[in-house]
């Protein structure tokens, strides 16, 4: 196992998706992580990510000084670095000029990080701070134009230094360099794959519940599906699935989460009819972030009381991933910029007192789709889109009615099997459509028309990290608007979102 230290990097996430892609596991936990747990941890080896402060600021995050003294090789990437250097006896100072973006960086050692790295190779920057002294015992090993220090070892106490990120498909050499750290230096083995994983997952809950039973909220989506099915292939009838339909569902929805799951692969499920009650609490509610509170509310409430009737259940499971644990680490204290919260993270209600099993919580969604390839579920479900746990509600700007869900429902219904009939589905990372607050005039069989407007979101992404938006053929988009207007009452106007992320995030809200 590698451990990230994260000292607040955009990239952390990246860091752990590199070293995971080479089949070693990794996890990510914050600065303020005890050496004492560092120790019992055992990891392999340690990673310093990079992050937004300047070491010489006061506050400034740091882990202990005392990671240094334990013997495992160590990689300080960017501010992982400058920490590594002012801790040591070194110094850091405010960059003559900073850099940002690509750098051709002049490798000056061909071991180490460098073993079979060309001498002159593409490197992605960010940073305004650099090193200025080194530490004793360490030598310099990489540099550019721009930073005279941009890379540094002490191959003696295996302490390594990038003041660039080679986490970044940017830099050329990155991956080459990442794995001569895993394999050359931590001497790790490839052996992490997801059918290693499934099978510990497996012994481990079963360890765990025993013959007990066990609760689990299905959502129909990708994180809740594997959860689920993983669970059952652990411990059988003992697992109940309860699946809330707040009526904020796309089209069909319910009608085929039945069909795969209680006819194909034979899981108990509670199907749960409340939508009125969730259009009612949603009256008139204009904001995203109390619709998502009102939505999350609600749920509970429905999905205790269902609970409450599920006779021995002592646990509950929950579908969460890792990039929801990372962030709501940042939420509650770690150095990471928070962009949402998460409800999956952050405990049960008191008054439910189940023991929570989340067998996905250090994976992150592509791995969750290969586990789910694994444990034998259809393509249709693991390749499915992301959908949001508020459902439609924040697909729609403004408020909730049946007459606007419906609508949506429709848009949606269209845009998607067009998109699969034209074989974009797997090559986007997510398409949708969302609902303006807004009317246009139009013009249908000489009438005049003042109706809604839908907008179509089609993004491509690795890992929802950042985004592009998709360049669909004018063709592709030409049918999906004509049968949309055409088709669904109460639209006469599709617009396309060429957005990317960052700034503007994937959904809507």
């Amino acid at each position: 196992m590698i451990l990230v230290i994260d000292f607040g990097a955009q990239y952390n996430q990246l860091i752990a998706r590199r070293v995971r892609e080479l089949h070693v596991f990794c996890r990510i936990e914050p600065s303020s992580i005890p050496v004492e747990t560092i120790r019992r941890m055992d990891p392999k080896g340690i990673i310093l990510s990079g992050g937004p402060s300047s070491i010489y600021e006061k506050g400034s995050p740091r882990a202990d000084r005392a990671v240094f003294d334990l013997g495992i090789p160590i990689l300080g990437i960017c501010y992982g670095m400058q920490f590594m250097v002012d801790a040591l006896g070194g110094t850091v100072d405010r960059a003559g000029k900073r850099e940002y973006g690509f750098a051709a960086l002049k490798v000056l050692k061909h071991d180490g990080l460098f073993n079979g790295v060309e001498r002159e190779t593409r490197s992605w920057m960010s940073h305004g701070d650099s090193v200025s002294t080194l530490p004793s015992g360490f030598r310099l090993t990489g540099s550019t134009d721009n930073t005279a220090i941009a890379a540094i070892d002490d191959s003696k106490r295996k302490l390594y230094g990038l003041q660039f990120h080679p986490e970044v498909h940017h830099t050329a050499a990155g991956s080459k360099m990442i794995r001569n750290f895993l394999f050359d230096i931590c001497k790790c083995r490839p052996s992490w794959t997801m059918a290693s994983f499934a099978e510990d997952a497996i012994h481990r809950i079963r360890e765990t519940v025993g013959d007990k039973k066990v609760i689990l909220g299905l959502s129909g989506g990708v994180d809740s599906s594997v959860t689920a099915v993983l669970i059952h292939k652990a411990i059988g009838p003992n697992l109940t699935c309860i699946f809330v339909d707040n009526g904020l569902l796309r089209k069909d929805e319910a009608k085929k989460l039945r069909a795969v799951f209680k006819e194909h692969l034979n899981i108990n499920v509670r199907f749960v009819e409340a939508g009125n009650r969730f259009l009612k609490a949603l009256s008139d509610i204009m904001d995203p972030e109390k619709k998502r509170k009102i939505i999350g509310r609600v749920f509970m409430e429905v999905f205790e009381f269902e609970a409450g009737r599920i006779k021995g259940a002592e646990f509950l499971a929950q579908g969460t991933l890792y990039p929801d644990v990372i962030e709501s680490i940042s939420a509650f204290g770690g150095p990471s910029a928070v962009i949402k919260s998460h409800h999956n993270v952050g405990g049960l209600p008191k008054k439910m007192k189940l023991k929570l099993i989340e067998p996905l919580r250090y994976l992150f969604k592509d791995e969750v789709r290969m586990l789910g390839k694994k444990l034998g579920l259809p393509d249709d479900m693991i390749r499915r889109h992301p959908f949001p746990g508020p459902g439609l509600a924040i697909r729609i700007i403004g408020a909730i009615t049946s007459r606007r869900l419906s609508i949506l429902r429709e848009v949606d219904d269209i845009l998607i099997d067009e998109i699969k009939k034209n074989g974009y589905y797997k090559k986007l990372w997510q398409s949708f459509a969302v609902l303006l607050p807004i009317k246009s005039v139009g013009i249908m069989g000489d009438h005049r028309t003042y109706e809604s407007i839908a907008a179509i979101r089609a993004v491509t992404s690795k890992d929802a990290m950042t985004a592009d938006w998709a360049r669909l053929p004018y063709r592709v988009m030409e049918i999906i608007s004509t049968r949309i207007i055409n088709e669904v009452r109460g639209v006469n106007r599709v617009v396309y979102d060429i957005s990317s992320k960052p700034p503007a995030t994937i959904e809507w809200e």
